[in-house]
């Protein structure tokens, strides 16, 4: 091999040598875990990166960095009581303060969308019923999760997009004043209660649109939106603004039968020693209130690591505190048959059912 062969064989290989590296350089750098470490990259990964991460070292990668991070801002629509509870528990376990801001719902989702707009949302996390967390989401505010406790969940509870998944569920059920009304004496079906003695003792919430729709959808649209109009017709109902106050005005007999209460709210006052019990018409519904974290939060050790909690740890605390966890490893004890609210549907046809609902019920539609 003469000189100007062997230079060239040498500057070939030396070629390839650098094209090596640099190939394996950036496989190295392409995400921040590696599937075959288990580990996240030391620089500052993204929330991208740690709300994918699946490695062995998870939990305690995101307790270690979260007691750092120290706390996390959480907008939700959880009663003041239990999510104070929850909050309590996990920060004895970790370490870690939960800023907490409760409204309803609506007043959530408004405050999260109008802060984003403005460029001013500060949250790490947000907890809402499935309509109002699905709008969320299609602002393109939530971050997509991969958590090692999606697969413990009813299937229902976590929306192809991950990016927001029901941790409890709110059943609407019917609730009575055990004083008013016999057990005995009680609607056995919808239908029942067009009879004529359910005058003057329905009361319903004043946007439960969310409680017609599916049940509507359920009989046949054209037949379910006549029996609410039936319903109007020949009973009348009261229309009560707030889950709570229906609830409340169960208990004490202005309203002698809610049609749209949520169980947990009777079992805690029943458990208080007041007079009223719920029972379950066919089907009760089912309304998920999912939790997401935000794209931007500031906080997301502490946010990734309070998801995991809220789908494990905390879901017997919820069931202690009478919610409906959807983790299926938990026995709720429930042998009801259910109806999960298509959150995404009620949500694409919001305006049609909302309009409906209005015509007949707040409008006191008798036509």
């Amino acid at each position: 091999m003469n000189s100007y062969q062997a230079f060239t064989r040498t500057t070939s290989v030396w070629i390839t040598v650098c094209l090596l590296t640099l190939l394996l350089a950036a496989c190295g750098q392409s995400n921040g875990a590696s599937p075959s470490t288990g580990t996240l990259k030391e620089q500052q990964p993204s929330i991208k990166e740690i709300a994918s991460y699946v490695g062995d070292d998870r939990t305690k990668l995101l307790v270690d960095k979260a007691k750092q991070e120290g706390e996390l801002n959480l907008y939700t629509s959880m009663s003041a009581p239990d999510i104070e509870y929850i909050a309590k528990k996990f920060t004895e376990k970790y370490g870690v303060k939960i800023n907490i801001w409760r409204s309803g719902s609506v007043e959530v989702r408004a405050r999260v969308t109008t802060e984003a707009s403005a460029g001013k949302l500060n949250i790490d996390m947000v907890e809402a019923v499935g309509p109002d967390i699905e709008a969320i989401q299609r602002e393109g505010i939530l971050q997509k999760i991969d958590s090692p406790y999606h697969k413990e969940l009813m299937k229902e509870a976590v929306p192809s997009h991950k990016e927001w998944v029901a941790a409890r569920l709110n059943l609407i059920v019917q609730a009575y004043n055990t004083n008013k009304l016999k057990k005995e004496d009680l609607p056995k079906n919808y239908e029942d209660l067009l009879d004529s003695k359910w005058k003057g003792n329905l009361g319903i919430e004043a946007t439960d649109d969310e409680w017609m729709t599916p049940l509507a959808l359920e009989w046949g649209e054209e037949k379910g939106i006549q029996f609410f109009k039936n319903l109007m017709k020949t009973n009348g109902v009261k229309v009560i603004n707030g889950h709570s106050l229906l609830t409340q005005m169960v208990g004490t007999g202005e309203v002698p039968l809610g049609l749209t209460v949520y169980s947990y709210k009777v079992d805690q006052m029943k458990r208080e020693g007041q007079p009223i019990d719920w029972f379950a018409l066919d089907p009760a519904i089912a309304l998920p209130s999912g939790i997401g974290i935000s794209k931007n939060a500031p906080h997301p050790y502490a946010a990734m690591l309070f998801y995991d909690y809220m789908l494990s740890e905390a879901q017997p605390l919820m069931l202690e505190r009478d919610m409906t966890p959807t983790n299926t490893t938990i026995d709720t004890g429930l042998d009801i048959p259910i109806k999960f609210l298509d959150s995404a549907k009620q949500l694409d046809e919001l305006n049609k059912w909302l309009t409906l609902f209005e015509d007949i019920f707040l409008r006191q539609n008798t036509n």
